[in-house]
């Protein structure tokens, strides 16, 4: 039975009632960017994520962009943020003229490690992103204590929904970081039907210039205070996310559901280590992520089965030829680099089938003689 890593077909078999009618009331009112539809959006995100205000734009990308802008952030700064990251956290750093310095990761949970982030502070260090990679949010309480003077900027791409709990307190992800930022991107956990993003903040300030900087730098048509981008959300894009957002916590309960299983199947197959939730998370498991001896034959012997299987990432920040510039070598952050030799992610989606599930991992036993 062929398993594909993600299957939106099936998403969409079941959203279809609630999604096509919200698409053909955005073509018939002829109003398709921002408008009416992308402020309830945003407002309905503000509410999930327990901050003042959300504010959408173009793409998850965008997001990091225009919050390291409203921060002022640019040449001659340095951002601290993790290797183990897909390429935008650091390539945003990089569009805005600052510097990415990168810290190692946690090698239980593949997040930015505090230590690690505190050692690489300078004086020139502006701001830090943590990444809340596969599901489950970075340690944001530590890395305040430990860094208390610098805007946080959490990359939630990964996290819509997610929450920790703070001091005896539930947290939601981008809820306590000086901006947190969101992606839409289909295959999120809330996704589009196409590209968008949002960022989200409890600061009236910041607020209100994200939403200056995504129209080109002004508040005003035709009159600009300065230089900004074009990164509208689409009223299209937040009519689809409207519709699926009051079925995002039931699929983050399923994701987890599955994660169980699989922890249960593969607690006796000691060549994976599967993934490593902090007490205080309740992960949404954008990705469930397995490390793996002899990882890539593991891979081939899925694709076989007709099995997907996706790494996430192949090759650290740190090393990849664009960032050559700043020096690093193999070995600078080995906890990264280690993982980006193990991870493998399995199918994890909400509509995934019991049998389905069973058909992963009878290939990953058989794969290991179990």
């Amino acid at each position: 039975m062929p398993v594909p890593l993600l299957d939106l077909k099936a998403q969409h078999a079941h959203i279809r009632s609630d999604v096509v009618p919200a698409l053909m009331q955005v073509v018939e009112d002829q109003l398709f960017i921002l408008g009416s539809t992308v402020e309830r959006l945003e407002a309905a995100v503000a509410e999930l994520s327990h901050t003042r205000f959300a504010i959408g734009c173009a793409s998850g990308t965008d997001a990091l962009l225009l919050a390291l802008r409203a921060l002022d952030i640019g040449r001659g700064d340095e951002v601290v943020t993790t290797p183990f990251t897909f390429f935008a956290t650091a390539g945003t750093v990089h569009n805005v003229g600052a510097t990415p310095v990168f810290a190692d990761i946690d090698p239980a949970t593949f997040n930015l490690s505090t230590a690690h982030a505190a050692a690489v502070c300078t004086p020139r260090t502006r701001a830090v992103i943590p990444v809340d990679l596969f599901g489950q949010m970075a340690r944001m309480e530590e890395l305040a204590a430990v860094l208390p003077n610098l805007p946080i900027i959490e990359d939630a791409a990964q996290t819509i929904g997610a929450r920790r709990r703070i001091g005896g307190e539930w947290v939601m992800a981008g809820e306590s970081a000086t901006i947190g930022t969101l992606s839409f991107f289909p295959s999120k956990n809330l996704g589009g039907y196409g590209d968008g993003g949002m960022m989200v903040t409890q600061d009236e300030a910041l607020a209100t210039r994200l939403r200056r900087l995504r129209v080109h730098g002004g508040a005003t048509q035709y009159l600009h205070d300065e230089v900004g981008y074009n990164s509208r959300l689409d009223a299209l894009q937040a009519a689809v996310l409207s519709a699926k957002l009051p079925h995002l916590a039931d699929w983050s309960r399923l994701r987890r559901e599955h994660a169980a299983y699989y922890d249960r199947a593969f607690a006796d197959v000691p060549e994976v280590r599967t993934p490593t939730i902090d007490a205080g998370n309740e992960s949404i498991y954008n990705q469930y992520t397995l490390r793996a001896d002899r990882r890539d034959d593991l891979q081939s012997h899925l694709k076989r089965d007709g099995i997907g299987s996706a790494v996430y990432y192949p090759l650290p920040l740190h090393l990849q030829p664009c960032f050559a510039y700043l020096g690093y070598r193999q070995g600078s952050c080995p906890e990264s680099e280690r993982a980006a030799r193990e991870v493998i992610s399995i199918p994890v989606f909400p509509e995934l089938t019991r049998a389905q599930q069973d058909e992963v991992i009878g290939s990953v036993r058989v794969f290991y003689g179990h």
